[in-house]
């Protein structure tokens, strides 16, 4: 008998399952921006990559900002190679649901993404967001150079300021280097945008971590 999964613990090593060698095939375009959702990018860009429940709705946070070029969903910080979503949901791969974010520096910043992600999601909930519950749908932080790194740790504090002010409890976030990103499957791109009654399960607390 196969015991059964606790989906709020990360498996073992020996509990990943095998996974493949092939990649998921993307479009070529994003659905709502019409921009590439693969490299190559232009140049001048850079990366955001952010875990914060279930990717449709994340993902529709982060398109409809000034500044960001492309989009994409995927699976990251897992040990399955090249998941499937059915091989992600059996918590038996350890990725978390994210979105991957590129956006112009000349025309937004880091901190603008990092706002984006404390208030779009309540990071006071690690494994859980709304009815969501799982490894998969964990508020994880990925940075991609020291910068960011110094970036988010300085915006947690400050944002933990205004939650303690509010009387929320403590930040569970964790903040992490970017791992390798995979590509969810084609109809999990964008897909608030192709089933705009479809259900999204991130919220936030409801508090601002802008400056005053």
């Amino acid at each position: 008998m196969v015991s059964p999964v606790n989906k709020t613990k990360l498996p073992n090593p020996e509990q990943l399952l095998p996974g493949r060698s092939e990649k998921i095939l993307v479009p070529d375009r994003h659905y709502v921006l019409d921009t590439p959702l693969s490299p190559p990018f232009p140049e001048g860009l850079e990366y955001a990559m952010f875990g914060m429940g279930c990717f449709w709705g994340a993902e529709l946070k982060f398109w409809e900002a000034i500044g960001v070029f492309t989009t994409s969903v995927g699976y990251a910080a897992g040990g399955t190679p090249n998941p499937t979503y059915q091989e992600v949901c059996t918590g038996l791969t350890g990725h978390n649901e994210v979105v991957r974010v590129l956006f112009d520096p000349s025309l937004t910043s880091y901190s603008q993404m990092l706002e984006i992600f404390w208030e779009s999601h309540d990071p006071t909930q690690y494994m859980r967001q709304g009815n969501d519950l799982g490894t998969q749908y964990r508020s994880e932080l990925y940075y991609f150079n020291r910068s960011n790194e110094n970036e988010a740790l300085a915006s947690r504090d400050s944002y933990q300021s205004r939650l303690n002010q509010s009387g929320f409890g403590k930040i569970a976030t964790e903040i992490l280097p970017a791992p390798h990103f995979y590509y969810a499957e084609v109809y999990h791109q964008q897909y608030l945008a192709k089933n705009p009654g479809g259900y999204c399960g991130i919220g936030g607390t409801g508090v601002s971590c802008t400056k005053t």
